[in-house]
């Protein structure tokens, strides 16, 4: 049985938008404050903070923090701003995340326009993104919630939660998009690695969801991505659809529905089971199918919601541009 949100508070990176914006809402819905942490709102991200922004006996909050999550003062910052004005966070979910962007994609090296990687910084901007702002945000919510066990009367009494954003490109790995996969296997990885701190004494559950094609301004507002799905045959997961399995995994209860593997129904449908919620849990989801990523011998993603069907076309692109015979030449001449 899943308990209460009620007055609980959680910190989201990247909720300006998208499955993040959706799982602020649907937090918000269950009376759990929200930190919303990004660079800027959408207007529909301005209108859910202007609707909770007043105190009220009735209604969950949210205060926007902008972050630029590069910065780990500004990481910081969200800790701060959850114990200034609610009193300290209980969930955490460092979800914002770049999907091989032009300014920071492997096939466009730094100093090779559009790259806005420098390369004399020796970084990455969407490592940075997607994997080390995760990473650095896991640490901070981890001393923040031994922080507060600490200093809590009553001693520990319930399960903090950190909740992360992987991908079904952390098993399937499309060529034109490798570093998005490379950081999104190492959140998988990541996630399993802290699986040992779901325990009576730290009470800290790192989860994750691993999202299909979701239909949100990554894909929408990308028109060189866009080209990749084909609206006739795919189809689309929606951002609510992965908010309502995030809610699954940081409500308390003790297990969730699953797609089985391992078994069919007479009908044909497929047959479900109830797994465990625990720390390093991992569940895909796909168009109305959820299903757990199992550690070893996986299945791998399959199912409307997990395939684009022209991924071809900027494959070949990438391709062509390789056999041109100047690849990667604009930062090597430097």
């Amino acid at each position: 049985m899943a308990t209460s949100l009620a007055g609980k508070t959680a910190i989201v990176t990247g909720a300006g938008s998208g499955i993040n914006l959706a799982f602020a809402r649907l937090l918000l819905a269950k009376q759990c404050n929200v930190v919303i942490a990004d660079l800027a709102l959408r207007p529909e991200a301005k209108e859910v903070v202007d609707a909770h922004t007043a105190p009220s006996r009735s209604s969950a909050r949210a205060v926007f923090q902008e972050t630029d999550v590069r910065d780990w003062s500004q990481l910081e910052r969200m800790f701060h701003t959850a114990s200034r004005e609610f009193g300290g966070a209980d969930i955490v979910c460092p979800g914002v995340g770049v999907y091989e962007p032009p300014f920071s994609s492997f096939w466009y090296p730094p100093g090779s326009p559009p790259s806005k990687d420098d390369p004399s910084s020796s970084r990455y901007a969407s490592i940075d993104i997607n994997l080390t702002h995760p990473i650095r945000t896991t640490q901070l919510a981890i001393a923040h919630f031994l922080s507060r066990r600490r200093s809590s009367p009553q001693g520990p009494t319930s399960t903090y939660h950190i909740i992360h954003i992987s991908s079904i490109a952390a098993q399937v790995t499309p060529f034109f998009a490798p570093i998005y996969n490379a950081t999104k296997h190492a959140i998988s990885g990541f996630v399993r690695s802290l699986a040992p701190l779901d325990n009576p004494s730290h009470g800290i559950r790192v989860t994750a969801v691993a999202p299909g094609v979701i239909d949100t301004p990554l894909w929408r507002d990308n028109p060189d991505k866009l080209r990749i799905v084909d609206e006739s045959r795919d189809q689309w997961v929606t951002a609510e659809e992965v908010a309502e399995v995030m809610g699954s995994l940081v409500d308390g209860r003790e297990a969730v529905e699953v797609i089985s593997t391992t078994a069919g129904r007479a009908d044909g449908r497929e047959a479900t089971r109830n797994v465990q919620v625990e720390g390093g849990l991992i569940l895909e989801i796909g168009k109305s199918r959820v299903r757990k990523v199992e550690q070893f011998n996986d299945e791998g993603p399959k199912g409307a919601g997990t395939i684009v069907s022209k991924s071809n076309i900027i494959n070949d692109e990438i391709m062509e541009r390789l056999s041109s015979g100047n690849w990667g030449s604009g930062d090597m001449a430097k």
